[in-house]
């Protein structure tokens, strides 16, 4: 009957369509793993954010304390990491030393103040007991490998010597960078390191280098890993990036590598994202940004929050002098999502600019995640002398922000 064949291929066009929509899920799904995002994660966002003052004032106590002139009063490239006897240690890049004098400076300002002579060495480490910063190692803790050139220590962790070992060890990522021309006038990137200290007196055993990036022609190609450390399911996902053009304020590409736990000392052991899979060749490809909307600058950070992946930094383009960003996504490798949640913490003073922001999960609690910011003089030629007639500015900040869903 004429009715039964309409019935009839209105239920044969309703099964072909359903099968249409599975096998175009399908795609889609598999499409989705390709890109490295294996598993739904909720969107993550900043909702809300405050300073936090306590940690920012325990920094400026202790750099103000002027009973010794070998230690920390002032630094920048802030990381932390929980040493196995629960003491925090702090890794500093650019530090200054020498002693804090008590305002007013040689100008008449109401600033605590340090000598132009003051020392200033290319790392450091202060190690904070119950909250409050005790001591500073001798510094530089990671000597310089040639003239010419530094280390600055980045991300941080105890993982045991060799993979199954019962001994931990402390492991630091460095980047190695040498002087150079203008726009290189934070230093030409020349590798990554992993330096292996011995807990608890944190005597340095090793350097071993890791990615040697010299034969890469281009300065602005080469990728320094290590800005911030992840650990999932025995892997630590260790992120980078490049420099992009460092005298403009474009935004840098995001990189990221896996390493099986006890395996950062061990050039071996790495695997880099090429865009496809991981591969043990050194050819990663980047999982964020653009170079112009989207991206990273050279120095951010990555934690998880509720199985979802939240990176931050400072925002592309000129509100990146101030502004800090959100990206999310369900895997170390993307895709990632954003930028979003953008929030602008007050600044101490005209002249300034914040930069390298750094979680720190060791201090988070109640839901609230701690971050620093670096801050510094923005013009470079007077920054030295800006530093030191107000040593409150070279020194990090801390805010608590609350991850959720996008409003």
């Amino acid at each position: 009957m004429p009715g039964d064949t309409t019935r009839g291929r209105r239920r044969t066009g309703t099964w072909i369509a359903a099968v249409l929509v599975l096998v175009l899920g399908a795609v889609l799904v598999t499409g989705w793993a390709e890109d490295g995002d294996d598993d739904e994660c909720p969107p993550r966002a900043v909702v809300s954010w405050a300073p936090e003052p306590r940690l920012t004032s325990a920094f400026a106590r202790y750099g103000d304390d002027d009973a010794r002139t070998d230690d920390w009063t002032g630094g920048d490239g802030t990381h932390s990491v929980r040493l196995p006897d629960g003491r925090l240690l702090w890794l500093f890049s650019d530090t200054f030393l020498g002693q804090v004098h008590r305002p007013p400076n040689p100008a008449g300002e109401a600033y605590a103040w340090r000598d132009g002579s003051a020392p200033l060495v290319r790392n450091s480490a202060v190690v904070m007991r119950d909250g409050r910063p005790e001591s500073t190692l001798p510094a530089p803790l990671f000597p310089d490998p040639a003239p010419g050139s530094w280390r600055w220590p980045v991300a941080a962790r105890v993982e045991p010597r060799s993979p199954g070992a019962s001994e931990q060890v402390l492991r630091v990522l460095l980047w190695v960078r040498r002087h150079g021309a203008p726009p290189w006038i934070y230093g030409e990137p020349l590798a990554t390191e992993v330096a292996t200290l011995t807990p608890p007196a944190l005597r340095l055993e090793s350097v071993t280098t890791v990615l040697d990036q010299r034969r890469v022609g281009d300065l602005s190609h080469r990728v320094l890993f290590g800005t911030t450390l992840v650990e999932e399911d025995g892997w630590t996902y260790v992120f980078g990036g490049d420099d992009g053009r460092p005298a403009s304020r474009a935004a840098s590409l995001a990189h990221v590598a896996r390493v099986p736990e006890g395996g950062l000392a061990d050039p071996a052991a790495w695997e880099y994202w090429d865009g496809s899979g991981w591969r043990s060749r050194a050819r990663p490809a980047p999982v964020l940004g653009d170079g112009r909307r989207t991206g990273v600058g050279s120095a951010f950070t990555v934690t998880r929050d509720e199985g979802t992946y939240v990176l931050f930094t400072m925002a592309a383009g000129a509100e990146g002098l101030a502004t800090v960003t959100a990206y999310w996504a369900c895997s170390p490798a993307g895709p990632w999502h954003g930028p979003a949640g953008a929030f602008t913490p007050a600044l101490p003073a005209a002249g300034t600019a914040a930069y390298n922001p750094q979680a720190h999960p060791e201090l988070s609690r109640g839901g609230r995640l701690v971050l620093s910011l670096d801050v510094n003089w923005l013009e470079t030629s007077a920054a030295a002398a800006m530093l030191s007639r107000n040593v409150s500015l070279y020194r990090p900040r801390f805010v608590t922000v609350r991850l959720g869903l996008p409003r």
